[in-house]
């Protein structure tokens, strides 16, 4: 599928109304002298929201005397075909998605139920019972810290995009600026204007964060099993009286029960700074985004 059409059937997939708006565009472009759109004379038509859009996704480019569309001939190809609208609840989240977050949040009860955490325990004991077998125990937190930072990583790097969220900063910014300069001439009517934009550009973002929740409720689903495991094998004293030391940072030599700081057990402790150390170095050496670049 060529770029233009790509960016067009996403940008009517994000707001169905784009696709009438466009129509129009590629109507007045067509029977106008000129080919350069003005948005004083597209403002009836299409919304400051959507021309916006289209120009921070490159379909309207900038030409001499004002904008232009990109490709005509791919944005006709895209208005042509049907584009699978979602509702804006669904269009985030799959149904594979709110699968993985009820999974998720009945995994959490093994926290609290000890029927579910002995299950969840006895079943990853196959798979991690000889793991525990071959190292210490606080070894085998350490490799399982590891994994567990490796695969949110991956998560992360596939399901997040953050492309579109420092876009929608800078764009935010800009109008708080273009705002401030429409007060101190008193323009009412470009005031009204900029604050148009900025609510479409809020109900953007609020879907873009709903968007970046995703890799989320998969690392839940992943790491609450891998830890419900390691609280059972504490818990229910399978793991060696000899293998409860580890020298913690800060802390000194403790026992894997230990309080810290009189709160967060020791084991605990340990599993989330190697988690987040390694996550750390993962992130750099695959070079995985997790925030905005307003660069």
């Amino acid at each position: 599928m060529a770029r233009t059409e790509q960016k067009v059937r996403s940008l009517i997939r994000e707001d169905p109304e784009l696709a009438d708006a466009l129509e129009r565009l590629l109507a007045q472009q067509e029977d106008g002298e000129e080919d350069a759109l003005k948005w004083r004379d597209v403002k009836e038509d299409v919304t400051t929201g959507q021309w916006g859009r289209l120009i921070e996704k490159g379909v309207l480019e900038d030409a001499d005397d004002g904008f232009r569309l990109a490709d005509t001939d791919e944005i006709r190809d895209a208005l042509s075909e049907d584009v699978d609208v979602e509702d804006d609840d669904d269009s985030s989240w799959s149904q594979w998605d709110k699968m993985a977050a009820v999974g998720a949040l009945a995994m959490m009860a093994g926290y609290t139920i000890n029927s579910v955490r002995n299950s969840v325990g006895e079943v990853l004991d196959v798979i991690l019972g000889p793991l525990d077998a071959m190292l210490p125990f606080y070894l085998v937190i350490l490799v399982l810290a590891t994994l567990t930072g490796l695969y949110s990583t991956i998560l992360q790097d596939n399901l997040m995009d953050m492309s579109g969220m420092g876009e929608h900063q800078e764009r935010m910014q800009e109008i708080q600026d273009a705002q401030k300069e429409a007060r101190a001439n008193d323009n009412d009517e470009r005031l009204e204007q900029l604050r148009e934009e900025q609510m479409d550009l809020m109900g953007d973002q609020l879907g873009m964060f709903k968007q970046q929740f995703r890799p989320m409720v998969w690392i839940m689903l992943i790491t609450i099993p891998v830890f419900l495991w390691m609280y059972w094998m504490l818990l229910a004293g399978h793991v060696d009286s000899g293998e409860h030391h580890i020298v913690l940072p800060m802390f000194g030599e403790l026992r894997l029960l230990d309080g810290v700081a009189g709160f967060f057990p020791a084991w605990i402790v340990w599993y989330f700074f190697c988690t987040m150390s390694i996550g750390q170095i993962l992130r750099k050496a695959l070079n995985v985004q997790t925030g905005p670049d307003t660069a």
